[in-house]
């Protein structure tokens, strides 16, 4: 699996949420998202129970529920953002339904290199 090495801005991660609470972070800083998104990527946990509460689960694209046991990921405060560091093999579609479901649309894509 080719891994990817994302790296993210999130301009105010004090106020970041999800859409829909039974799936938003609620942590109280850089490291405690950091922990949450890893946790989200590296299991299929926050996917199965958003799949759990869709309409008709059987519908949900089953790739999106895609993890990776070693997804690694950091944050820090820098110049009054929040920096992501992000390493996975998963694909861009997949770490953009977790953050999405974690912080709705409160992160940028900076760049994104290989692993």
């Amino acid at each position: 699996m080719a891994r990817n090495h994302y790296y993210l801005s999130i301009a105010d991660l004090a106020h970041a949420r999800g859409a829909d609470p039974r799936f938003s972070y609620g942590g109280a800083g850089p490291n405690d998202f950091a922990a949450a998104l890893q946790q989200s990527l590296r299991d299929d946990g926050l996917f199965q129970r958003w799949r759990a509460a869709q309409p008709d689960p059987d519908a949900v694209d089953a790739s999106l529920g895609a993890s990776d046991p070693a997804a690694q990921v950091s944050a820090r405060v820098a110049d009054l953002h929040t920096e992501v560091d992000l390493v996975t093999g998963l694909p861009m579609s997949v770490v953009r339904h977790r953050l999405y479901l974690l912080i709705g649309a409160a992160w940028q894509l900076r760049d994104m290199r290989a692993a």
